[in-house]
Parts: structure tokens; C-alpha cells; sequence
């Protein structure tokens, strides 16, 4: 009987540039893929949003591998129990993965590396979830990077490897179905007229934006009425498409029309920021939790429930946060300007512990990332590395004012506000019918706020 090799898959749900599979398939074994939804209590367990992607982007998987002759399987366990009993089940003799970098991950992958090996299993991880591993990338006096630009520097010059193309594969199979107890959400279905999901999808949007948006990316990239931005972040997440090949398949337009470099290389920079997240990732503690300048930890926060509930329902009676959080309930996503005007008024105007915004979108968001989500958070309320400063306190009238203003994008998404002039779009408590439109006034005064929060700032 034929050698049985098992591809564990995690946030690498694509079937091209995956060197596990491609190593597994490249030996003509025969190839099982398993994907394991963990449970334990190290294990951050997905968000709302995110499991419903992860259905349907596993679904997608399942129709891919089933051409390459590849049967998807998918449980629910212990991590360490899941695999090692797959092994026993189909007599793997070699296990592949592709490495992930989280603080709970890592010893995770690390334990079942040293129990297979010790039973006589193969077991080999690669690189394919960022441009460069964390461990390979560290300043001139061999510690981590924790200032972005530095990094983004060194990081343009690195050689990043080639993406590989789609593995050759076996006789096709039927594809199995994934998940048959799932039942989908209403919310679901309502977020869902709003994604393509899996890896056509993925390639499919980038090749569009590379084709038709990213000339006016650096102009038109803060401007949330504009269709502008790659839209790449959730199948970057759970890895329908690699960061390697979106570096490539930019650079390869930048090549061949250099009146594009520019904005691709401000494109680039951004993909680059998801490294330094992962980065930060690696070498601290648990981002999602501890924050990355100590002093933070002894920062009183408020308790303000009202306040929590009113910003997370989009109610604080500020338009442009309102409308993003709007925008986050119906779609899964927000745009990246907005994101920090948002998390901004809860972490700085209202003083609510930034931990407690990360964890909504952490339920909310298709893009939620173990890296991005906490590191832009801390980002933001001034506690993560190259962050924010904590005298930077967004304005979000102001904000408004420049990045929608003609209030496009408040109106869409705040209808109460729509048909205020645009001088009043952003600060509707200021027209004569304000009480009137049926919205609420604002749940801060953001002058006072601003101050208290520099004083909380300062006594640190």
C-alpha cells in the first residue's frame, strides 16, 4: 500500500504557494487534508464572523483539494489528539504544516512535532503565512524590531521567496462535504452579499485591484466612500492567498508599468505592516492581552457599560464612528481610516479599555487576525510599539471633514444625518432640527474628553 501523508491545515486554507501540500503531493503519496477546529483552554477561540467565513472558505478548499485527488477532512478537538489520532486512523507516515507564529500556537505545533517524530512519524513546517518569518528578521543589535520604519526598510531589501505555483496532483475525487451540522446565520447570509470567499475569490480581487485600483491607492486609500483598497485583509487571514504572491504578482506590475511603482510600493508598505504585526506577535507576550509598553497595565479604564453598548451598536451620536460601526455589523468589515477613528473614541474619549473594543471586533470582523487585530488596537490607544502617541487623539468631526466631505459615506450609513448640508454631516448636533433627525446627541463632549484622556496619559 502507498506511503499516506497527512497536511494539516490552519490559516492556510489555498491549494497554490502551500509547501506543506505541495511537499506532501510532490512524493506521490497518497495525501489526506484535515483541518482541526482547537479547543482548550490556551486557544482564542474564533469570533463570530470568522467562523462563518471559515465555513465557507473550507467548503472552497474541499472543491479544490478534491481536484488533486485530496479528501478534506475537518474535526473538532484538542489539537494534539486531533492529529495524532488522524495518523492512527490512515496511517500517515510523514505530517506536513505550514508554520503559524502565535504565543499558544507554537508550543502547541512544537509538542505534536516531538510526539510524532518520537513514534517514527516524519514531520516537516514551512514558511508560508508571511513575507518573512519573525526570527529571521531582527535590527543590527540582534533584537526585534520595534519601530515600523527600520523594519519596512530592512524588510524591502530582503529577497522575498517566489511563491509556488499549483502543485500537480492525483486522480480526482468527489469533494466531501464540510461541517454538515452547520446551520447558517441569518447575519451570515446578510454579510455574505457583500464577499466572494476562498481562493479564486482572493485571486480574483487582487488581480482587479493591481489592474484597475492601485494607481490612486495612495491618493484615494483614507477616503471610505471610495472603492480604493484592496479588500484582501480576510483572505489574507485565513490564507486563501499568500502575502508572497501578492508581493509578487504587485511587483511584477510595477515592472512591467512603472507609472505604478509609487503607488505599489505604498501598497507593499502596508502588506509589510501585517509582518510587523506578526513580528510583535512572536516575541511578546499574548498581544491580545498584555500591552506591549508596561506602564499601560496600571492605566485606569472606565467601566462605562452605556457607553460600550452605544458604540458597539453604532449610537454614540458621532456620524463617521457610527457609521463604521454600521458599516462592521452589516458587512464584516470597516474600513482601515475609520477603524482608528473608532477605536480611538472608545480607548482615548471614553477611556474603555482597548481590550474590551478588540474583542468586538474580534467577534465581528471576517479579517479578525490574531496579529493585526490586537497590534492595530494597541496601536491605537498608545500601548503597542511604534504606536500612536498618546497626546494623538483623533478628532472625529474633524477626520470626518477631511476624509468624507461631502459626507458620502456618513449618509449611507447614517440615513438620519443624510439630509443635513454637507458643514453639518459630521456635527448634526449643531443643525437647528438636530433634535429632530432622530439620532442621538453625542455620548462624549470631545474637547473634555480629549483632555481628561491627556491627563489618564500623562500620570503614567
Amino acid at each position: 500500500m502507498a506511503e499516506t501523508a497527512l497536511v494539516w491545515f490552519r490559516n492556510d486554507l489555498r491549494v497554490a504557494d502551500n509547501p506543506a501540500l505541495f511537499e506532501a503531493l510532490s512524493h506521490g503519496r497518497t495525501t489526506i487534508a484535515l483541518h482541526v477546529e482547537e479547543t482548550g483552554e490556551a486557544v482564542r477561540r474564533r469570533g463570530a464572523a470568522s467562523r462563518w467565513w471559515l465555513h465557507h472558505s473550507l467548503a472552497s478548499l474541499a472543491g479544490d483539494l478534491s481536484t488533486l485527488g485530496v479528501a478534506l477532512e475537518t474535526v473538532r478537538g484538542p489539537a494534539e489528539e486531533c492529529v495524532a489520532a488522524a495518523v492512527r486512523r490512515h496511517g500517515a507516515t510523514a505530517v506536513y504544516w505550514n508554520r503559524r507564529y502565535g504565543p499558544s500556537e507554537r508550543p502547541t505545533d512544537q509538542a505534536i512535532k516531538t510526539a510524532l517524530r518520537a513514534a517514527g512519524t516524519t514531520v516537516q513546517s514551512f514558511a508560508a503565512n508571511v513575507l518573512v518569518e519573525p526570527f529571521e528578521m531582527e535590527t543590527g543589535a540582534g533584537k526585534p524590531y520595534s519601530v515600523y520604519t527600520p523594519f519596512w526598510k530592512t524588510l524591502r531589501q530582503r529577497d522575498i521567496p517566489t511563491p509556488l505555483g499549483r502543485p500537480d496532483g492525483l486522480a480526482p475525487i468527489a469533494a466531501p462535504g464540510v461541517d454538515a451540522d452547520y446551520r447558517e446565520p441569518e447575519w451570515g447570509r446578510k454579510i455574505g452579499r457583500h464577499w466572494q470567499i476562498g481562493e479564486p475569490a482572493a485571486r480574483s480581487r487582487l488581480d482587479r485591484f493591481l489592474e484597475d485600483l492601485v494607481a490612486d491607492y495612495p491618493n484615494e486609500r483614507d477616503i471610505p466612500a471610495r472603492e480604493a483598497t484592496s479588500r484582501l485583509s480576510p483572505h489574507l487571514a485565513f490564507g486563501e492567498i499568500s502575502p508572497r504572491q501578492v508581493w509578487h504578482a504587485a511587483m511584477a506590475i510595477a515592472h512591467h508599468a512603472p507609472g505604478k511603482a509609487a503607488s505599489i510600493d505604498k501598497f507593499l508598505s502596508e502588506l509589510a505592516w501585517r509582518d510587523f504585526n506578526y513580528n510583535q506577535l512572536y516575541h511578546r507576550e499574548d498581544i491580545a492581552r498584555v500591552p506591549m509598553v508596561a506602564k499601560y497595565a496600571h492605566l485606569e479604564w472606565r467601566g462605562d457599560e452605556a457607553a460600550l453598548e452605544a458604540w458597539t451598536r453604532g449610537r454614540t451620536g458621532i456620524p463617521i464612528v457610527d457609521a463604521g460601526m454600521r458599516e462592521l455589523w452589516e458587512t464584516g468589515t470597516m474600513h482601515n481610516r475609520v477603524r482608528m477613528l473608532t477605536a480611538s473614541l472608545l480607548a482615548k474619549n471614553l477611556l474603555i479599555d482597548w481590550r474590551r473594543g478588540e474583542e468586538w471586533f474580534w467577534d465581528t470582523l471576517v479579517d479578525a487576525d490574531p496579529a493585526n487585530n490586537p497590534g492595530n488596537w494597541q496601536w491605537v490607544a498608545g500601548s503597542g510599539l511604534d504606536a500612536s502617541p498618546y497626546f494623538r487623539i483623533f478628532n472625529p468631526v474633524t477626520q470626518g471633514e477631511r476624509f468624507d466631505p461631502h459626507g458620502d459615506y456618513v449618509r449611507r450609513w447614517v440615513p438620519e444625518v443624510a439630509r443635513l448640508p454637507d458643514h453639518l454631516v459630521h456635527q448634526p448636533w449643531q443643525a437647528p432640527e438636530a433634535r429632530k433627525l432622530g439620532y442621538p446627541a453625542p455620548i462624549v463632549d470631545l474637547k473634555a474628553s480629549r483632555e481628561r484622556a491627556l491627563e489618564a496619559f500623562k500620570a503614567l
